[in-house]
């Protein structure tokens, strides 16, 4: 099964989309690292590790590596960002994130990364739910402030129809 790690933006994009449930169902397994969970999911959304979240642990180096990256990349990025994206290279797998600024750092590290709308139309592709609800939950994300590119998002989730 192919692992994904995921930042903290796309739990919360899929949160208030009222998706999370409904996103561990993905024949995916999505990791998380250990501390970004603790720190920023956990407090308020607690029991996503009973929902199929992996918690990984970031090994030396590559904590080492996350802590050299702000000094190439800047502050923009947080250090849980950062230490989201060490996962995936620790891990050599993609990473999930809504996140502009560590999208563009992952780029440069030569890191995969998806985003939300990829979240949406792959639960429509496995037919885990209707295209008519991701397209809702959607708007959700739209209604609670959430950053996403609308229009590219309602294009991609048209087409699903």
């Amino acid at each position: 099964m192919i692992l994904l790690i995921s930042d903290a933006n796309i739990l919360i994009d899929l949160e208030a989309g009222e998706l999370l449930e409904v996103f561990f169902r993905l024949p995916m397994q999505i990791g998380i690292p250990d501390i970004l969970y603790r720190e920023e999911i956990e407090p308020d959304t607690p029991g996503l590790e009973l929902l199929g979240l992996t918690l990984l642990e970031i090994e030396g180096p590559y904590v080492e590596y996350a802590y050299n990256l702000p000094l190439r990349y800047g502050t923009k990025p947080s250090h849980n960002d950062y230490l989201a994206l060490a996962l995936a290279k620790q891990e050599r797998c993609p990473l999930l994130t809504g996140d502009r600024e560590l999208r563009r750092v992952a780029e440069a590290e030569k890191v995969e990364t998806m985003g939300t709308i990829w979240v949406l139309e792959n639960l429509v592709r496995h037919a885990i739910i209707e295209a008519q609800s991701a397209y809702d939950s959607l708007e959700k994300m739209r209604q609670s402030g959430r950053r996403l590119p609308w229009h590219d998002a309602e294009k991609i989730l048209r087409a699903l129809f």
